[in-house]
């Protein structure tokens, strides 16, 4: 019997709103910036490609095979990564990933050869793989499902975020070091760049709560309303074993719906820069403006489909209908003949719709998918589908050089984007996802 006086259900509610906030304004801020230094570290080699290109006589297609090679070494290394974190806990383990990670990608500033590169990024998958979905898995020790599209919300935000400061950050430092203690700019960008996640390991490692019993800053009461909540939710679930995921017809189904719309980000992420320098613009640090374009509209878009999926608590269409939009975009850069105004509209409908679409997608997963299970599937379909973060630059590079064009490569995109929205339309239930 609870020692505490019932409350009246709008006091109750509100109790367990504040109590929410509470624990979102405790770490949220600290795991967003956490996600803006990975995702800079992940995709600055699109922009070091400007100048390490010509400077390493790499073609467009050993760029995009190493680019894509980070993508292999998280395929295999993702679920063993969460279920350590799932075991080991979030604080020591989102920690070890982000000094590792760091470590690999200041490496990067001394590649010399097609083989070096590709190992380099090869081990920098390995070393970053269970990040995201650790922190998503993270995200279901704290919030129920219904309160969870926010916060992923805020997570994913780190994505435009990073492409609006490291846009501009990374232009700037190949720009203004190029030549610096004879390093090129591309190698500085790596080194200054790998710096900030070190430091955010360290504080990762000190500050993170494991679990909601662990935090010391949260009453009793406190602990008793988010576990209330959380247990409710976990209720809900169907799959609660690694079994259950992988036998799972929703989560295969999800793997494949995600490998299209990750098509879509990282022809965003590693092209961008290059779209809009084949627009005719050359210097690195315009360039780097320019993408700040794309990602605030992304970022506004985002917020606005989040809070609209949370409101009325449908999932479908706040993944498909950005998805569809982003393929629009894809196909407006296509057929831009290198205009900057109609590039610059196409990247801004592509990285409004994918990373709209993103953080709306990991909310369909889970809410079906609880305990280990949790830690197995979401792993399962975020390394399966990234698989497209390989393909994607690896095909668009082969084509880029056998065309010596971008279009086909776009087209391509657009038409997995399509297909990713037609798969979550035709053959998801709403059932199996809207809770």
């Amino acid at each position: 019997m609870s020692s505490h006086p019932a409350l009246p259900v709008d006091a109750e509610r509100a109790t367990a709103d504040a109590t929410f906030r509470r624990a979102a304004w405790r770490f949220m801020p600290l795991l967003f910036v956490c996600y803006v230094v990975a995702y800079l570290d992940r995709v600055n080699v699109g922009f070091a490609k400007l100048q390490m290109l010509n400077d390493l006589h790499f073609s467009d297609a050993v760029y995009g095979l190493g680019a894509g090679l980070f993508f292999v070494g998280y395929f295999f290394f993702e679920i063993p990564s969460n279920l350590l974190l799932h075991r080991v806990g979030a604080r020591r383990w989102i920690a070890r990933i982000m000094v590792t990670w760091a470590v690999l990608s200041l490496v990067t500033a001394w590649v010399t050869t097609p083989a070096t590169f590709y190992v380099v990024r090869f081990l920098l998958g390995v070393a970053e793989a269970g990040f995201y979905p650790g922190m998503i898995l993270y995200l279901t020790y704290w919030f129920p499902s219904h309160r969870r599209g926010k916060m992923m919300a805020v997570l994913t935000a780190g994505n435009p975020v990073s492409g609006m400061i490291g846009g501009p950050l990374s232009g700037y430092i190949m720009h203004a070091f190029n030549g610096t203690a004879g390093y090129a700019g591309w190698q500085w960008l790596f080194i200054i760049e790998a710096v900030p996640a070190i430091v955010l390991g360290v504080v990762v490692y000190l500050f993170l709560d494991d679990r909601v019993q662990d935090a010391t800053w949260l009453s009793d009461q406190e602990k008793s309303q988010i576990a209330r909540e959380i247990n409710g939710d976990a209720a809900k679930r169907t799959h609660g074993s690694v079994k259950a995921a992988f036998t799972s017809r929703w989560v295969w189904l999800l793997c494949q719906i995600l490998f299209g719309i990750i098509m879509g980000s990282y022809a965003l992420g590693f092209w961008q820069p290059t779209i809009i320098k084949s627009s005719g613009v050359n210097d690195p640090f315009i360039v780097g403006l320019l993408t700040v374009i794309p990602y605030t509209c992304a970022l506004v878009s985002m917020i606005l489909v989040g809070r609209h999926a949370d409101q009325t608590r449908e999932r479908r269409w706040h993944v498909s209908a950005p998805a569809l939009v982003a393929a629009l975009g894809f196909c407006i850069c296509a057929l831009s003949g290198n205009q900057l105004i109609p590039s610059m509209i196409g990247l801004s409908l592509a990285a409004a719709g994918i990373i709209s679409a993103l953080p709306m997608f990991w909310a369909l997963p889970t809410s079906f998918l609880g305990g280990t299970g949790a830690a197995a599937g979401i792993a399962l379909i975020n390394s399966t589908g990234n698989l497209a973060g390989f393909v994607s630059p690896s095909v668009m590079g082969w084509l880029k050089t056998e065309t010596h064009s971008l279009t086909s490569g776009l087209y391509l995109v657009a038409g997995c984007l399509t297909l990713s929205a037609i798969l979550i339309l035709v053959f998801l239930p709403a059932r199996v996802v809207n809770r």
